[in-house]
Formats: structure tokens, C-alpha cells, sequence
């Protein structure tokens, strides 16, 4: 009990520590993520001229690094939240963003099976793309939806008013359309074509 008081009177020495939610969210699923994705782009791609090994790494770092940040932004809301005996997860964008988190833990566990694919036995390396690539956007999307929820929030736009506001909104709608062709051009349509 005594170490709960004392985290408790910790908590007065960490200047805004609700900030850091918004950050670290803002960093992982709009920069990290959007970035990992971007790796297999053959159009805007930094690393075109590497071998896929070498992408497939880097997308690897990425999204751990997001999957990171994301854990630990969800960390800091719920200890916020604690602190502040307010309730948890129940707001559309908390709802959303919980699910994302943990989406995005079995997504990224889903990623070692395309590191490892000898461990999935009944998989072809071609199947376990494929649904690792659409379940990849199902998450993306998620991660926008929720950043899109949070833009909704009181606290957002008390902070961001007038045409900023819809510029802020309008930054992940962007991003999903441009994940969505990317990924629906790599896998889904190329995949229908195929007899």
C-alpha cells in the first residue's frame, strides 16, 4: 500500500503526463506505422533500392517500435486515468484505441510467422502475406479511426479549432486512402488476377 501512495505522490512531480498519450499515439500509428507500411511502396519508398530482406527487416523494426509506443501510451492513459479515478475505456476512442493496442499485439505476432514460416507448416509463404498485408490494414485503419475519435475529444479540440481542426482530421484520411491503394494494389488485386 505504501509503494501505491508513494506512485500516487509521484504522479504530482510528472508534469502533464496525459500529454504523452496523445504523442505517443500520434507517433506510432500515424508516423511508425504509416512509415513500416511505406517500406514496400515501389512509388515513395526511401529504401526502393534495397533487397526486400532489408525492407522486410526495417517494417519489422518499425512496427515494434510502434507496437512500443503504442504500449506505453496506453500505459500512460490508464495510470493517468487511475490517478485521476476517472473510468476507463468508456468512450468511443478509448474503446477503439484498446482494440488497436491489442490488435496490433497479435498483428505484430502474426509478422514472426513471416519471419519464421517454417513454423507455420500448413501456411504457403504466399497465404501468410496475404493476410498478414489485409490484416495489417484492418489495423492501420483501426489506429486512424481511433487518432480520428481523439481529434473528437474535448481535450483535442478545446486545443485545435476552426480549419487546423479539419486539417488535423484530414491527415489520417489521407494516410488510409494511400495504405489502402498501396496494400489493395500489392496483394488483393494481384491476387484476383491470377487464374
Amino acid at each position: 500500500m505504501a509503494g501505491l501512495k508513494g506512485l500516487i505522490g509521484l504522479s504530482h512531480f510528472i508534469p502533464g503526463l496525459f500529454s504523452w498519450h496523445p504523442l505517443l499515439m500520434s507517433l506510432a500509428f500515424s508516423f511508425l506505422m504509416t512509415e513500416a507500411l511505406l517500406v514496400f511502396s515501389p512509388e515513395t519508398s526511401l529504401l526502393r533500392s534495397f533487397s526486400r530482406k532489408v525492407k522486410v527487416r526495417f517494417h519489422w523494426a518499425l512496427q515494434l517500435l510502434c507496437l512500443l509506443c503504442a504500449l506505453l501510451g496506453l500505459g500512460i492513459i490508464s495510470y493517468n486515468k487511475y490517478l485521476n479515478g476517472k473510468s476507463h475505456f468508456v468512450t468511443w476512442h478509448g474503446l477503439t484505441g484498446l482494440l488497436t493496442v491489442l490488435y496490433a499485439s497479435m498483428q505484430c505476432m502474426g509478422g514472426l510467422a513471416l519471419l519464421y514460416p517454417k513454423l507455420m507448416k500448413n501456411w504457403t509463404l504466399a497465404k501468410l502475406k496475404l493476410y498478414h498485408a489485409t490484416s495489417g490494414l484492418v489495423c492501420y485503419l483501426l489506429g486512424c479511426a481511433s487518432l480520428m475519435l481523439g481529434m473528437c475529444s474535448l481535450w483535442f479540440t478545446t486545443l485545435v479549432t476552426g480549419v487546423f481542426w479539419y486539417l488535423a482530421v484530414l491527415c489520417p484520411i489521407l494516410t488510409s486512402l494511400v495504405i489502402m491503394n498501396q496494400v489493395s494494389n500489392a496483394y488483393l488485386y494481384h491476387k484476383r488476377m491470377k487464374p
